[in-house]
């Protein structure tokens, strides 16, 4: 009955602009009850100012679909090509948009 609707393909286009992509080297995420705001930001050696780069809001819902798919997509990796190490957890920054924070 719902067949139909579950196999409808969903045609999403990707301009030039937006398939290069944007370099980012620091997530500061922060959360409301309704939200989550990630924000991907740019740090450059020696510059102690940074500008954020792009910044998605989700809902809850979509945000832990997200980490689903991290997830998924982390373990498909590291069974490719091994594991992803993590030496330093990235700087501290004193920040707080009002909610809490974290990093990735």
């Amino acid at each position: 009955m719902n067949e139909n609707k579950n196999n409808a393909q969903l045609n999403i286009e990707l301009d030039e602009q937006t398939a290069q992509g944007i370099y980012s080297n620091l997530a500061i995420i922060t959360h409301s009850s309704s939200e989550f705001i990630l924000d991907f930001v740019r740090i450059m050696p020696g510059i102690n100012k940074a500008k954020v780069k792009s910044r998605i809001i989700l809902t809850p819902e979509h945000a832990k679909r997200l980490l689903m798919a991290l997830k998924d997509n982390l373990s498909k990796f590291e069974s490719q090509f091994g594991n992803v190490k993590v030496n330093d957890p990235g700087p501290v920054i004193p920040m707080n948009f009002g909610g809490p924070t974290g990093e990735a």
